[in-house]
């Protein structure tokens, strides 16, 4: 940016309405191809600035975990570019009959699918989130009006520069996909309030970012949740399984919103088994805090507090607690989880079918890792967040969550009696 920038938000809302509108006839899977091309070509562009995020967090004292949401590498743009594609190879969401019928009057009803129109993004620290919810926001029809982190600004200007030069070359409006150009917060509190400007608003962060979101917003809210996930051993659960699962979910991705963060023991899974177990995550540097039962079994362990049991670390920490039965375990689920993914290892089906039925949560496995809640890996292309309310959308969000519908009525000459 040039020095003395100052980011002027309503114009910028008024482009991106006006944008909007030429979407759903534009040949939107040629721009997205035209992205993912540009995302590799220009990937020492946002490389560099990337390096500038990442060095300015790590002076900062920010912890790895949290630093690796923000680091970008060649892999990671080549990912990214790739899911681009992905998106791009999907059905159109748009002018999807829904459903249709006929009224005795003779009126002929459809209900289709249509765009939102501008969707407002607001992210913290990873910069992928910039692609996915731009591309998908495209795919469906609708403008994006990011806001991410100021600690990834650098990054992300870099990454929508390379989005809008690839749209301008596809003779795409530009103001399709914009960056909240400034680190200020009072930002937030305007695109927030942006009602009949904006149609939606969709946060994706920590449990602070989307408490403000949903409290001071004015424009409708797609709540996606903070993930404070569990994995439960079962007393049948196979200990050459449990193992492996537990240290993914905990430690391939700590700072990311399905790694685990409790994990939940039956009583009569096996003390050595638990123990091994728990060594194994020491080794990979993970901490261990537990119940007054599980540091008899593993001494290392520090003494968990109720507030270990709330918390999402995104880190490599984990409490582990011992409970007397399935049923324990989906009652502290329940009442500490956030509801987003939760996971069963269990060789017995009366406990996987209770787990299944009775925990609530977006996603809910068994004998697997709960890392696989994730857009890309349910087919989606990609997602715009994990929801974790109830109301529209669940879990994953991917396009067809991001469209909204209208009714198309034909008649020959009808009036209401």
């Amino acid at each position: 940016m040039t020095a003395g920038f100052v980011f002027d938000l309503d114009p910028a809302l008024a482009k991106a309405r006006m944008a909007s509108r030429l979407l759903s006839q534009a040949d939107r899977d040629s721009a997205l191809l035209a992205i993912a091309e540009s995302l590799v070509a220009e990937k020492q562009k946002i490389l560099e600035a990337n390096y500038m995020d990442v060095k300015h967090e790590q002076t900062r004292g920010t912890s790895e975990a949290l630093v690796d949401r923000l680091e970008l590498s060649e892999g990671r743009i080549e990912d990214m570019a790739a899911a681009v594609i992905d998106i791009s190879l999907l059905p159109d969401p748009l002018n999807r009959v829904v459903d249709q019928w006929d009224l005795e009057n003779g009126l002929e009803i459809r209900k289709v699918t249509v765009p939102f129109g501008v969707i407002g993004m607001i992210y913290e620290s990873r910069p992928n989130v910039t692609v996915d919810a731009a591309s998908l926001a495209l795919k469906a029809g609708s403008s994006a009006m990011l806001r991410g982190s100021s600690n990834a600004l650098s990054s992300n200007r870099a990454i929508v520069s390379v989005i809008q030069e690839a749209l301008e070359r596809c003779i795409i409006p530009v103001d399709a996909v914009q960056l909240v150009d400034s680190p200020d917060r009072t930002m937030v509190t305007k695109l927030l309030n942006a009602r009949g400007k904006v149609d939606l608003v969709i946060p994706r962060g920590g449990g602070s970012l989307i408490d403000h979101v949903v409290k001071n917003s004015k424009v409708p809210v797609i709540e996606t949740g903070v993930g404070n996930c569990h994995i439960f051993l079962d007393a049948s659960a196979d200990c050459r399984m449990a193992t492996p699962i537990v240290t993914n979910a905990k430690v391939q991705r700590p700072g990311v919103c399905n790694a685990v963060e409790t994990l939940l023991v039956h009583k009569d899974f096996g003390s050595e088994e638990l123990s091994r177990l728990l060594y194994s995550l020491k080794a990979y540097g993970v901490e261990v805090v537990g119940c007054e039962e599980t540091r008899a079994i593993f001494p290392q362990a520090g003494i968990a507090t109720e507030k270990d049991w709330i918390d999402e670390y995104l880190d490599l920490k984990i409490a582990v607690r011992i409970v007397d039965s399935v049923e324990q375990a989906i009652q502290h689920i329940n009442t500490y989880g956030t509801q987003h993914s939760e996971a069963i290892i269990s060789s017995n089906k009366r406990s996987t079918e209770m787990f299944l039925d009775q925990v609530d949560a977006a996603a809910v496995f068994v004998n697997s890792s709960t890392r696989f809640t994730d857009g890309h890996v349910f087919g989606f292309g990609a997602e715009i967040g994990i929801s974790t309310q109830k109301l529209h959308a669940r879990g994953p969000m991917g396009l067809n969550e991001i469209v909204t519908h209208k009714y198309l009525i034909e008649g020959d000459g009808q009036i209401r009696e």
